[in-house]
């Protein structure tokens, strides 16, 4: 059995253990690139879908009828690893804000009768023995059913995508909307009673989907909510509604515009964003003049999709959503994930985020401080990562942290190495591991790369060590750690644990699981590296006098279990953090943290 020992040295002098590979660039200087391996996860738990299609088609959508939703004949999609190619490819191929407005267009021209589910093609085509939670999207005030169109590759991957149209000239009511839901959940529940449904809504399609689970409290159902329209009494839009239809010809283009300007994003802010991710100014700019060309296209196509009687029946039907949702919250008992955008103009959202939170038992929030309204057609906002991360995605009526794990992207794994690099960048951290022959070498090469591994060291000052080793291993080996973590990672306040904090969140994308038994004998079993700190959470508060000191339990029974399943234990050191600080009072966490 191969040994291995690292130590994370936390010194000043010392140059940087994390390798990128180094390019020169037109200046001359080097630069970084982007991660572009194959991440190594066992395959158990590999659940990227590679999509195959059989043929071209105009449009981008199958309808779905009533019998289709009593007997779906859809294909099975092929599991596949990841892969950085696929990634690549996946990157080029996601649609813009142009791809809603083109296929909105292709929608509603042949529009007419009730509304109905359609199934975007680009999220692939399952088979209704998959175990893939079915998804409904259910549309804001525009009703086309597009609104997650930059979201349905990935989305694809994970769940069974069905998204709501609302024809133009369709009038049905609130409470006929509601019965077509139900009707769909239940048909969905008699047939997978042991998965959940997604109810994904924006701004109207957030009040459906509350009274639909105010409804239904005994449903498994888990709602993703963006800007809820459940705080439509503070709206702008209430000002259009004394209006009457003859009287709406002169306002209603200035009406559009405004609609328009809230969908395509801040201009300046969009400019200044290039900006500072390193694009040039001139081709900024230059860019963004064609942009601007191309949306005053879109006003004609948004005419069409909420043309003044549309527009008002919406509104009406917006008010009386607001009002069902807000009356019957307290009956909602369904898990909810809030979406708010600190630069929504139509609505209140943040605040409103905040206080269905207070008001509903099983709820999270998420902010989005730069996003509009149209949360789910800007750039940057990846529906799939922020359901992982606030540890949402599950198949089960539980959730199960080893099997319903989805691996990171290379993006999410460079987005987390960036958000700690500022640690990397202080402390001048160095890895060092030992190979077979004994010989000591800086880097990870001495961890073995098959596993399954059992990675066994103390805890520093909070912890802190942990945060860049995990991403740090999948740049330089290949090798996803799984790392075991205090419950209180997976705790929000109302669960008596510490506050469900952002940081947190990058811990489940990068596959934490809560300390247990059952998940322990789960990931040795399923051939995973693991990293372990038998000492807890009480290791990573030494108090004064207490440097380096262990609180390893007197009975070691992971031993026992990584025994059994052949895996190679690897023991390391970590020196240096604990002499850079010292925490004086624990008072703050002294309930919490026992």
């Amino acid at each position: 059995m191969t040994t291995a020992v690292g130590a994370c040295v936390f010194s000043a002098d010392s140059s940087l253990a994390f390798r990128w590979d180094m390019t020169p660039s037109s200046s001359g200087k080097a630069k970084r690139n982007p991660m572009s391996k194959r991440l190594a996860v066992p395959t158990a738990t590999a659940t990227t879908r590679k999509i195959e299609t059989t043929s071209k088609t105009m449009r981008s959508f199958v309808e779905k009828n009533s019998s289709e939703l009593e007997a779906d004949t859809k294909q099975r999609i092929k599991l596949e690893k990841y892969s950085s190619e696929s990634e690549e490819q996946e990157g080029n191929s996601r649609k813009w804000l142009k791809d809603y407005f083109d296929e909105a267009k292709d929608m509603i021209k042949s529009d007419g009768g009730p509304p109905r589910w359609f199934s975007p093609l680009e999220c692939g085509s399952h088979n209704r023995n998959s175990r893939s939670p079915l998804l409904l999207f259910l549309p804001g005030i525009d009703g086309v059913g597009l609104g997650l169109i930059r979201q349905h590759q990935r989305l694809g991957e994970i769940f069974d995508v069905w998204c709501l149209h609302i024809p133009v000239t369709d009038r049905t009511s609130f409470t006929g909307l509601l019965k077509l839901i139900e009707r769909t959940i239940r048909s969905e529940n008699c047939r997978s009673s042991n998965r959940p449904v997604y109810l994904v809504g924006e701004s109207l399609g957030a009040c459906l989907a509350l009274a639909v689970a105010a409804r239904n409290p005994d449903m498994d159902l888990v709602l993703i909510l963006a800007n809820p329209a459940t705080s439509f009494r503070k709206s702008l839009l209430q000002t259009i509604m004394p209006i009457p239809a003859e009287l709406m010809s002169g306002q209603m283009t200035l009406t559009l515009s405004y609609l328009l300007s809230l969908m395509t994003g801040d201009p300046l802010k969009m400019a200044i964003d290039s900006i500072v991710k390193g694009l040039f100014l001139q081709s900024t700019i230059q860019e963004r003049s064609q942009d601007f060309v191309a949306m005053s296209s879109y006003l004609p196509v948004l005419a069409n999709i909420l043309p003044k009687e549309t527009l008002l029946w919406k509104l009406e039907l917006l008010k009386s959503a607001s009002a069902y949702a807000n009356a019957r919250l307290d009956a909602v008992k369904a898990q909810t994930l809030i979406l708010c955008s600190g630069r929504d103009q139509l609505l209140p959202s943040e605040e409103e985020g905040d206080r269905l939170c207070r008001a509903l038992p099983n709820c999270q929030t998420r902010r989005f401080g730069g996003g509009g309204h149209f949360l789910f057609l800007e750039d940057g906002v990846d529906l799939v990562t922020t359901i992982k991360g606030a540890g949402y995605y599950r198949r089960g009526r539980i959730v199960d942290y080893v099997s319903d794990f989805i691996p990171p992207t290379t993006i999410e794994v460079n987005k987390v190495y960036e958000e700690y690099r500022w640690m990397v960048d202080l402390t001048s951290s160095v890895m060092l591991s030992t190979l077979p022959d004994g010989k000591i070498v800086r880097g990870l090469s001495g961890i073995p790369s098959e596993g399954p591994v059992l990675l066994v060291g103390n805890h520093m000052l909070l912890g802190l060590e942990a945060l860049p080793m995990v991403p740090t291993f999948v740049i330089e080996r290949n090798i996803l750690v799984r790392a075991i973590a205090h419950p209180m990672v997976f705790f929000n306040a109302k669960d008596g644990g510490l506050p469900d904090l952002v940081t947190y969140d990058t811990f489940r994308i990068m596959g934490s699981v809560p300390v247990s038994a059952i998940n322990f004998y789960k990931l040795v079993s399923s051939k995973a590296h693991v990293l372990l700190y038998p000492g807890g959470v009480r290791e990573a508060f030494h108090r004064k006098g207490e440097e380096y000191k262990l609180f390893w339990p007197e009975s070691s029974e992971f031993v026992r279990v990584a025994a059994a399943f052949g895996a190679k234990i690897v023991p390391f050191g970590v020196v240096g953090e604990d002499d850079l600080a010292q925490v004086i009072k624990l008072e703050y966490f002294h309930f919490s943290l026992q």
